[in-house]
């Protein structure tokens, strides 16, 4: 029997954030990223929506025994979707889930919960260790959502999983948010 899998377009994609095996670069059709306003929290959250016209690159990985308790707890805010169908990588095919911000938690619009510099640093990282500078270009080109404020938490990291980036790393991430015409609190 296969393992299951999941695919991961945000932290996941960094693979310092956790340690499952069986990794490989994949994509995702049908789908972007968008960053939602949630009822949970007082920052934004990294999920995805359907949209036809996008395919978005990531990571898959296997979970061991289907034990899906540890991912579940670190994206409860999330509800897992099969998405096996939509999903293309190099390696023996697998059920496949994906992890999307739950309608219910949704905030409703004017909500102006930022997106937490730290986090961004760390997806973005890992898009560059995965995929290099085409793969961070595109990480922003399919994701929506970009005229949420950015709150700058680099000297005081709030994200539990930050990770220290190197000066052009962050020039990295800061010449993309430029280009994207964000906005910045803090």
């Amino acid at each position: 029997m296969t393992d299951p899998a999941f695919f991961g377009y945000g932290s996941l994609v960094n693979l310092a954030t956790h340690t499952y095996a069986d990794l490989r670069p994949a994509r995702l059709q049908g789908w972007r990223r968008v960053w939602r306003q949630t009822h949970l929290r007082q920052i934004a959250f990294l999920s995805v929506e359907p949209d036809t016209n996008t395919a978005i690159d990531g990571i898959i990985a296997r979970v061991p025994g289907a034990d899906w308790a540890a991912l579940d707890t670190r994206e409860a805010a999330y509800d897992r979707h099969d998405v096996s169908a939509t999903v293309l990588h190099e390696g023996p095919p697998a059920t496949t889930a994906i992890y999307q911000v739950s309608p219910h938690h949704i905030a409703p619009p004017g909500a102006n919960h930022p997106i937490l510099l730290s986090y961004l640093d760390v997806v973005v990282h890992g898009y560059l260790a995965v995929y290099g500078v085409p793969g961070v270009a595109d990480f922003f080109a399919t994701t929506a959502g970009w005229d949420t404020p950015i709150l700058n938490d680099r000297a005081a990291p709030q994200y539990p999983r930050h990770q220290p980036m190197t000066p052009d790393q962050t020039d990295l991430v800061d010449r993309y948010l430029a280009t994207c015409q964000v906005g910045a609190a803090g």
